[in-house]
């Protein structure tokens, strides 16, 4: 129950036993200033006093998790390192599957904070981005589209394309625009033809004037976990190895430089072209894991990035490759 109201003094506000009291409902009940004055009968405007009364006097202290200064830290330095917009760290994950739950909850947490009325959405795909759903948290958006950007794999899973697409369209009330071809089809004709006869070619067009584009990355090599590995057989993913493939992005081969390989196999790719989502108004990168900073390097230097969202060890390894300074 609260207590009545008292009248107010200035020795009441000086007062150590109501400082303290105050200052341990705040920080160690976390009530509300509102909740603090009703419980003590006091008037709000005294509560706020109390409290900064009570942090000059060092009555109470703070300190900052050294964990999340730690973040901040990297978030910045990355930041001027590669030329980005914002870098949001999480804390170092212990494989490449708790980094990927680690890396989708940032970025399920920015995705709710940041999309808004009648903005366009471009995903990819990836366990990463799949793992944003669970901390995705929007408000109903009014006229927002949610696009998928590439095809899909006749095996279905939560990581699939339009799995992902759809779940995300749903959750913020937004229209949804599926890509509807298989991910890779057996011919650069076949590709062509899709694009020119089936509509695709609209797509792609509305892909040109996104307002955002949301992008997995993934690494190519003998021990990655990249989805891309269902897609391609074995033979064709060893040729992109040995031409110099190590970056994943939406089936998309690139080299350390951020140069696509230059591979049959990317043309039977049915997604949006990477020079499209290159020139995005804001383009969010999202993975994490020491493994993948190379990757994730050569997508920053072949696509650009606004928003990385990524885990400390990945950061830290991004920051001994050389500076980008971004357009």
């Amino acid at each position: 129950m609260a207590r009545l109201k008292r009248q107010q003094s200035k020795g009441m506000m000086d007062d150590r036993e109501s400082r303290l009291r105050a200052a341990w409902m705040y920080y160690d009940r976390r009530m509300t200033q509102k909740e603090i004055a009703e419980a003590l009968g006091l008037a709000r405007t005294t509560i706020i006093r109390l409290l900064d009364e009570a942090l000059r006097r060092g009555e109470v202290q703070i300190w900052i998790d050294s964990d999340s200064l730690t973040a901040i830290e990297l978030g910045a330095a990355l930041e001027r390192h590669l030329g980005l917009d914002e870098a949001i760290i999480v804390p170092e994950a212990r494989d490449q599957s708790e980094a990927s739950r680690s890396v989708g909850a940032a970025l399920g947490r920015f995705l709710s904070e940041t999309l808004t009325d009648n903005m366009s959405v471009g995903v990819g795909w990836g366990r990463t981005l799949t793992a944003s759903l669970a901390h995705f948290r929007p408000s109903r958006l009014s006229g927002a589209q949610v696009i998928s950007l590439l095809g899909g794999m006749i095996e279905s899973g939560p990581e699939n394309t339009t799995d992902y697409a759809w779940q995300l369209a749903s959750r913020m009330g937004a229209a949804c625009y599926l890509y509807p071809a298989p991910l890779l089809v057996d011919s650069a004709e076949t590709a062509r033809i899709l694009r020119e006869r089936c509509g695709l070619d609209r797509l792609e067009k509305m892909a040109a004037t996104l307002d955002m584009a949301v992008l997995g990355v993934g690494d190519i090599g003998a021990d990655s976990l990249s989805l891309s590995r269902r897609a391609i057989n074995p033979h064709e993913y060893a040729m992109l190895q040995r031409e110099g493939a190590i970056c994943d992005i939406m089936c998309h081969a690139l080299d350390r430089d951020g140069k696509e390989i230059d591979h049959a196999l990317s043309q039977r790719i049915m997604s949006v072209p990477l020079p499209t989502l290159a020139a995005t108004r804001h383009l969010v990168l999202a993975s994490g894991g020491v493994a993948r900073a190379p990757a994730i390097y050569a997508a920053i230097k072949g696509l650009g990035c606004h928003t990385l969202v990524t885990d400390e060890s990945a950061a830290r390894a991004l920051l001994t490759c050389p500076a980008i300074r971004q357009a």
